[in-house]
């Protein structure tokens, strides 16, 4: 039961960190373009810095979740990305919100090297967990569109942001009280101090360390490129469909409700994905899925209404479907006193890259429209496919210590 409870809660950290990070994204492309009066070009990349830090801060964060408290850590994250959501909710320029979404972003790091290492600990059901828990980080991704898009229809964009803000701070509570025991001891059982006598390959046999060292480096690659194609389409999604979607509804609400729609379906790729890679391994998953995307962001180009949100819908499904395949093989091949710390380097990788897309959209946006940045990302899924060709049927594990 305590488990279960504890998983709950992980699961609930997942959906409020891709919540809390495309607030902004939704409420720059619907209310602050004319309260500021920006264009989206010009104010989305005020989100930088947020996703930099998102990046930036994941390695020490699954560092210092390695050698205190994994628990702690997650405790600090509830309440520390709600106060920096409130706090972005007082923002009165394009320069004061890019502050608070740098110290959210600070935050909003924690979550995954910590909380995937706390869920990625093998057995034949981890894929199965690692799906679960990727649903609910989507359907964070949907309800920030349609949520916010709801506030900004009825109350306004602040209430966005305060909002969710203080009801994390509230589970944060919670959290503390019911894993207070775990979180203030300093070294717990399951965080194992890390000795110079233990490494990441763990085996001398030559093989086997040429084996792990290139499944690594394809799992380090893909990583990169895959959050390229996830970021650029939950961020430019409530755009591009208001840009598409014209003849269904204007509505910022209803913007909102159709991004969500499509979030929640696709979301359930993960699952099926989960189920697959406990079944037949990553290598399989990851050919048919990369294909997916390939076929249907180059399908996108040039539709309009109906038409272009379903074959959006079909495109977040190899979206939404890649993610649980490199914390797969990550779980498998990572030790356990390292894990969190292997989550925070493949965290940098891929938030890293955000950093990159945000300015990347904005630029294409501008100069060329979405109809360029869907073949970019077509291009991206046929590298993808390229690099899972080379993968081997069966992953390489460590040694025990």
């Amino acid at each position: 039961m305590e488990d279960r409870k504890h998983f709950f809660y992980l699961n609930l950290g997942h959906f409020l960190d891709h919540f809390f990070l495309l607030i902004f994204a939704t409420a720059g492309a619907l209310a602050l373009i004319h309260d500021w009066e920006m264009s989206y070009g010009q104010l989305i990349p005020y989100s930088t810095a947020g996703f930099i830090a998102f990046g930036l801060f994941s390695l020490p964060s699954g560092w210092l979740a390695d050698r205190w408290s994994r628990e702690g850590m997650i405790c600090v994250f509830f309440i520390g990305i709600g106060i920096a959501s409130v706090g972005a909710s007082s923002a009165q320029s394009p320069l004061g919100i890019a502050v608070w979404l740098f110290i959210l972003g600070v935050f909003a790091s924690i979550y995954h090297p910590v909380g995937l290492a706390l869920i990625a600990k093998g057995g034949q059901k981890m894929g199965r967990d690692i799906a679960v828990n990727g649903v609910w980080g989507n359907m964070g991704v949907g309800f920030a569109a349609f949520m916010t898009g709801l506030m900004i229809d009825y109350v306004g964009w602040r209430a966005a942001f305060w909002l969710p803000g203080l009801i994390s701070i509230g589970i944060g509570v919670l959290y503390f009280m019911d894993f207070r025991e775990n979180i203030l001891t300093k070294l717990k059982s399951g965080n194992a101090s890390v000795t110079s006598e233990t490494s990441f390959m763990g085996n001398n046999d030559r093989q086997l360390r040429r084996l792990m060292i290139r499944v690594s480096v394809i799992i380090f690659f893909t990583t990169a490129v895959s959050a390229i194609i996830f970021q650029s389409t939950t961020f430019a999604l409530p755009k591009v469909f208001d840009e598409r979607l014209g003849t269904i509804s204007d509505s910022a609400s209803a913007i909102g409700f159709m991004a969500l729609f499509v979030f929640a379906v696709a979301s359930f790729a993960q699952l099926v994905v989960g189920q697959m890679l406990d079944r037949i391994g990553p290598k399989r998953v990851f050919l048919a899925v990369s294909s997916l995307q390939l076929v249907f962001f180059i399908m996108f180009a040039g539709q309009f209404g109906w038409m272009a949100l379903f074959v959006a819908t079909l495109f977040m499904l190899g979206s939404f479907g890649q993610i649980p395949i490199n914390d797969y093989m990550i779980g498998k091949m990572a030790k356990s006193e390292f894990r969190a710390s292997i989550y925070g380097v493949r965290f940098v990788v891929s938030f890293a890259v955000w950093a990159v897309v945000v300015p990347l959209i904005s630029l294409v946006h501008r100069d060329y429209g979405f109809d360029i940045l869907f073949y970019i990302l077509a291009a991206c899924a046929l590298v993808i496919f390229v690099a899972a060709s080379m993968l081997p049927k069966n992953l390489p594990s460590p040694v025990p210590a």
